[in-house]
């Protein structure tokens, strides 16, 4: 019974999703760009068109790196690490966030 009630739900979901998210862009473009630069008001389909071209464009709704990769830090060895560390501070004098007693020792 549960399978069911979600097959149903889910797409009304997605549905008002993709209203809202058309309806917010059109309500904030006519909202603040006629009266900043001048520009015609959009519809409610221009704004569904230009959420969509940002999704495009801007990658999307968080889900992390290139086609939907989480994002990794440790894709470097803590010794590649070190080293780029190290040439950071030659060139630059260190790092951000550095604290005095490691300038110290270096």
């Amino acid at each position: 019974m549960k399978r069911r009630r979600w097959f149903f739900l889910i797409p009304v979901a997605v549905a008002a999703f993709i209203f809202i998210g058309g309806e917010v862009v059109m309500q904030l473009w006519n909202w603040l760009l006629p009266g900043l630069f001048g520009w015609r008001h959009i519809t409610f389909w221009q704004g569904l068109g230009l959420l969509l071209l940002c999704r495009i464009l801007f990658g999307g709704l968080g889900h992390g790196g290139p086609r939907g990769r989480p994002c990794r830090r440790d894709r470097i060895s803590p010794e590649e690490r070190q080293k780029f560390r190290e040439v950071l501070r030659t060139r630059w004098g260190g790092m951000e966030g550095e604290t005095g007693a490691s300038k110290e020792q270096a």
